[in-house]
């Protein structure tokens, strides 16, 4: 029985991040097909129409956007919005960590962090991955940090949340992983990483 029940799940295990991957890709797409989809029926003939135009017209628009981006108004623009949004008190945590996430699915990793490195907690043979966020300090609190200072984030597993530590440069030691696959291992809880070529 141990047997079976250990192949199922090797079975599972191999299979569900597939379906739920393409279940994601397939709500998203049917979400924008209704959405832009019932838009589109309402404006063109039924002849002009057909079904997944909502799903052409949502990435047009979004490679569009991001065409748009590029101009200097549109980014003045976007950031007036997001600066509006910020003040709003629920609305600006959920924009935050939604903004926050898609720069680092857009690959956006290595502007947040500068590094990824290995902390050895005082007095214990206890090491943790971190981030360097921020190693210049002008302009903030001095206690929060001076030249010898830098700053690094100490991520939970399955990002459930995390510390900003402020430390001194000579306490963390440079990692020979890419930022991806540093943030893989921590957010995986070392389940899952690899060291690229």
């Amino acid at each position: 029985m141990k047997g079976l029940t250990r192949t199922f799940l090797t079975g599972l295990a191999a299979i569900l991040p597939i379906v739920i991957t393409l279940a994601l890709l397939w709500w998203l797409g049917a979400a924008a097909e209704e959405v832009l989809g019932g838009l589109l029926r309402a404006v063109l003939p039924d002849l002009l129409y057909f079904p997944g135009l909502g799903v052409i017209v949502t990435l047009v628009a979004i490679f569009g956007i991001g065409v748009l981006l590029r101009a200097y108004v549109v980014q003045w623009l976007f950031g007036w919005v997001e600066s509006l949004m910020e003040r709003i008190p629920v609305v600006k945590t959920i924009h935050g960590v939604v903004r926050d996430m898609m720069g680092l699915v857009s690959g956006d990793l290595e502007k947040k962090f500068g590094a990824a490195v290995l902390v050895t907690l005082p007095g214990t043979a206890y090491r943790l991955i971190g981030f360097i966020t921020r190693e210049d300090f002008a302009g903030l609190p001095d206690e929060l940090g001076s030249g010898e200072t830098i700053a690094v984030y100490m991520p939970m597993s399955y990002q459930i949340g995390g510390y900003t530590l402020m430390l001194p440069r000579e306490q963390v030691q440079m990692l020979d992983l890419s930022l991806e696959d540093a943030m893989r291992y921590t957010l995986t809880a070392g389940v899952s990483a690899r060291k690229e070529k």
